[in-house]
């Protein structure tokens, strides 16, 4: 900023370069002013000036367009000097007392929604809307799609629990087939071991694996799983127990794909003589009672307030009424010590797991008095796999849980579990189970949600020997998002959940874990349509 006094001190011209001002012209008459008055004035722009300066300033830096004028710097800066506001912060307080005024009231009945946010804008542009009426348009249009989107994620949950409850067309081709073989090749009724090795069958010097399964493919991932997997295959013995119905296709299977040197003994559930109504009760339960049965086959929507339910609550509900729960073979595991009483420690095995390392190991472990060797399901890197307590699997609204059952105790993995049956005999393990069953009978299935576990978890209290989770991977068929350099490093990894990796609701980057111990060149399974996806 510049100051020039013209030589006759008549007039005072004022300039500056900065863009804001560009010319104050004083013209002073010297007649009627005096040096001091003079001085006086200068005194009073040179205090102004730095101000304005400041103020101007003030203004281009909050992104006001640049003024070249007294007159543009006027407009811009007069409403701050009379101390007015931006008319567009009112106009954004109007607005948010507008939506919580229409978050409060009942969207109006005749409201007609448009399609698309486009036809909204179109339609404001056309009917002249007022705010009022745009944010009951847009809470309307919200509150629709929320609805849809729910909808349609019960109804994904709903074909997902159908997909995991269905036996796939290759697999139900697979023992067919298999079953009119046994019919017509003597090969495949041929007897499973051969004579000379039934005296093996229970010989506690080899590694007893147990298996109960209806699914054949399963069952033969698992045994070839094993048995590639083993430093001493020569040592494996595999006791696969199926049902009724699918004893001669499985015992076909076995009989045509041995897997040596390991041996393999199939038995269906009607060749244990054992396995009586008096003996285990869920026989009798299963058959007589119609109620269990409508609560695992029958509409799993009728009834239930999906509004006041949350889609992860939902789908927890679907998969604790899986009809496998009824399934004999499912509680087969907890009559082991009868069903096979000339063996002393043997690992049972679900079928949806895959063994990926040696497992004779198992074998050396001191279960220090204990009957169960299991994987405990509260800790772990995996909060969501590895957080189940007791409190995930009761209901505690119940008086009988609340009063002898522990929220926070660990719970722990049913899959591939070492059961001591000879410290087993000495105990009530049978006994506590049934117990617990007929108390949930008599409430109505309220006691608790899942299967077979829960009555284990009361059943097994104080017999649970905890080993490392390397052993023992659990998730693969519902948590997505399973690291998979941990699966690649356990020794058994497992399926349990809903996507198992022979269901094309199965994921895809887990799958091959599996299908790696499928035979695709196998006749049956190419005449089958199992094709590796």
């Amino acid at each position: 900023m510049q100051l020039r006094f013209s030589p006759s001190m008549r007039s005072i011209t004022i300039s500056s370069t900065n863009g804001f001002i560009d010319l104050m012209k004083i013209k002073v008459a010297a007649r009627h002013i005096s040096y001091r008055t003079l001085f006086h004035t200068i005194l009073i722009l040179a205090f102004l000036l730095p101000f304005v300066f400041i103020l101007t300033a003030v203004v281009t830096l909050e992104g006001v367009n640049k003024c070249s004028s007294f007159d543009c710097l006027g407009r811009r800066l007069g409403p701050r000097l009379l101390g007015r506001v931006d008319d567009s912060g009112k106009l954004v307080r109007d607005f948010y007392t507008i939506l919580n005024q229409v978050n409060t009231e009942d969207i109006p009945t005749d409201l007609k929604l448009p399609d698309s946010f486009s036809h909204l804008i179109s339609e404001m542009k056309d009917n002249q809307y007022d705010a009022k009426t745009f944010a009951f348009m847009l809470r309307a249009m919200m509150e629709k799609l929320e609805k849809e989107m729910r909808e349609s994620k019960f109804a994904e949950l709903m074909n997902k629990h159908f997909a995991a409850s269905s036996i796939p067309k290759g697999i139900h081709c697979l023992s067919l087939r298999l079953t009119d073989e046994y019919s017509s090749n003597a090969h495949a009724r041929k007897q499973l071991p051969p004579p000379e090795l039934l005296p093996l069958l229970s010989d506690n010097s080899y590694h007893h694996f147990i298996l109960a399964t209806d699914n054949i493919l399963a069952a033969s991932v698992v045994v070839t799983s094993a048995v590639q997997s083993s430093k001493v295959p020569e040592k494996i013995v595999f006791h696969v127990i199926t049902d009724k119905k699918t004893y001669a296709g499985m015992h076909s299977w076995f009989a045509l794909n041995p897997v040596s040197p390991a041996i393999v003994e199939v038995k269906g559930v009607h060749q244990f003589d054992w396995l009586t109504r008096e003996n285990v009760p869920v026989l009798e339960a299963v058959e007589n009672q119609n109620g269990i049965r409508n609560y695992y086959h029958g509409n799993h929507v009728a009834g239930a307030n999906l509004s006041d339910t949350t889609p992860r609550t939902f789908a927890s509900k679907l998969q604790a009424r899986s009809p496998k729960y009824i399934s004999l073979l499912n509680h087969l595991r907890i009559y082991l010590p009868e069903l096979f009483p000339n063996l002393d420690k043997v690992v049972f095995l679900d079928d949806d797991i895959v063994i990926q390392q040696d497992l004779t190991p198992l074998w050396e472990i001191d279960l220090q008095g204990k009957v169960n060797g299991a994987v405990e399901t509260c800790r772990g890197e995996d909060e969501w796999v590895m957080s189940k307590h007791f409190r995930n699997y009761f209901n505690f609204s119940h008086p009988l849980v609340a009063k002898n059952i522990d929220p926070e105790e660990c719970a722990w993995a049913y899959g591939m579990n070492i059961f001591d049956l000879k410290t087993w005999r000495k105990t009530k393990i049978r006994e506590t189970y049934h117990y617990w069953l007929r108390e949930n009978l008599k409430s109505n299935l309220t006691m608790w949600k899942l299967g077979t576990l829960p009555p284990a978890l009361i059943a097994f209290r104080g017999h649970v020997h905890p080993i490392d989770p390397s052993w023992h991977m659990l998730g693969l068929g519902y948590q997505n998002k399973t690291n998979i350099e941990r699966v690649k490093k356990a020794a058994v990894i497992h399926y349990n959940g809903q996507s198992k990796p022979w269901l094309q609701i199965g994921f895809e980057h887990l799958r091959p874990f599996w299908t790696k111990y499928v035979n695709y060149s196998n006749d049956f399974i190419r005449n089958c349509h199992i094709m590796d996806s």
